[in-house]
């Protein structure tokens, strides 16, 4: 019994139960009335979904005629590409390319309907890892079926593989590449960090942002985001350290909410299927456009999970080298209804070999685990 209808019936004048009574009564039903409401609009907010586009016309990775494979974004101002927009282009005649289209994108924002938003991505690839030099070093077929569901050799280690001295050559190339932007092109540097929780991607970030002359108001204090991680293939190298070991070793950096101690999903030689990677990386841009109100988002990623973003934003295919850069401008419009129907796929086992292909082996001879 509620301690104010209590208080009432244990005085020994009882002339006020009746008000006590009613008021308590008033008070469940304008209480459930309450409850009733934020139940319908937990409901409501749960039948809309976000829809995700490239909005093409910006950058010449977004432009079919340019040849994936000899693009450099580092001769290129990262591909922005060099035109004028509707309605700026005679009031900023003396701005570089990147503060007009800064502008652009601001117009585009103003102009949006409530439930429409841009914001631009900078998606980047970790630096070159000792398991990439191992895959090169034994050939693909064995990397695949033998070497990669092992810790190491006798000579490194690439679970949750680091950077070899060539791939901290490459973020930091990135990092002297987004000074000269920031003093020459004034473009607008990230507003938010996000980082894979795989240490090669955390240790790319850091050499590719730490030092920069950034905002105050936008320092470089990436947060580790679980699904940001690369396709979880059974490979160690894709096997996460733990919360403990990334809070030591990035000391600076946010570790995001409900981020388990123990790396939960991988699962020995067994890997997500493409389709449960997108669900994944839909999940993730969900999260950040939910919950992240800036326009200039970092994400630093892997080869498939970059390409699995790509593909979710309806981006053309377009792969990264290590430690390259690619922007996309994103149309985000949350729709009402549904969400458009997805079945998650239980993981899958991967193929493995009792004894190593040769280096110049194209082929494998592999076998499936016994399903236990």
């Amino acid at each position: 019994m509620p301690s104010s209808m209590y208080r009432y019936f244990s005085t020994a004048s009882r002339k006020y139960w009746k008000p006590a009574v009613m008021f308590s009564i008033i008070s469940f039903i304008l209480w459930a009335h309450f409850s009733a409401s934020l139940c319908r609009v937990a409901i409501a907010a749960s039948d809309k979904y976000i829809n995700y586009t490239t909005v093409t016309g910006y950058f010449l990775q977004d432009e079919p005629s340019t040849n994936v494979t000899t693009f450099n974004f580092m001769t290129a101002n990262f591909g922005l590409i060099n035109r004028t927009y509707t309605g700026n282009h005679t009031l900023h005649q003396n701005q570089t390319q990147w503060q007009r289209f800064q502008q652009q994108v601001s117009d585009l924002n103003h102009a949006a309907s409530p439930d429409v938003e841009y914001k631009l991505l900078f998606m980047g690839r970790h630096g070159d890892g000792y398991h990439n030099d191992a895959q090169a070093f034994y050939g693909t077929p064995a990397w695949n079926c033998y070497y990669s569901i092992r810790d190491g050799n006798a000579t490194v280690t690439w679970s949750d593989a680091h950077l070899l001295p060539l791939g901290v050559t490459q973020a930091l190339a990135v990092n002297s590449f987004w000074r000269t932007e920031i003093e020459t092109q004034k473009i607008p540097t990230p507003q938010s960090y996000y980082t894979s929780p795989l240490t090669r991607c955390l240790q790319t970030a850091n050499y590719t942002f730490n030092g920069l002359d950034l905002p105050t108001r936008y320092p470089f204090i990436p947060e580790v985001k679980e699904l940001f991680r690369e396709g979880i293939s059974g490979h160690t190298c894709d096997r996460r350290g733990s919360k403990t070991y990334i809070h030591d070793s990035f000391p600076s950096y946010k570790i995001e909410p409900d981020f388990t101690e123990n790396d939960q999903l991988w699962e020995a030689l067994h890997g997500e299927t493409t389709i449960d990677q997108a669900i994944r990386s839909k999940t993730v841009l969900d999260q950040v456009f939910k919950t992240d109100r800036n326009t200039y988002i970092s994400i630093t990623s892997h080869s498939g999970e970059i390409a699995s973003i790509l593909s979710v934003l309806g981006h053309r295919t377009f792969s990264l080298s290590t430690g390259a850069v690619i922007p996309v401008l994103v149309k985000a419009q949350t729709i009402g209804g549904s969400t458009p129907s997805t079945s998650e796929q239980p993981f899958t086992p991967i193929c493995t070999c009792t004894t190593p292909p040769a280096v110049t082996a194209t082929t494998s001879d592999c076998s499936y685990p016994t399903p236990t």
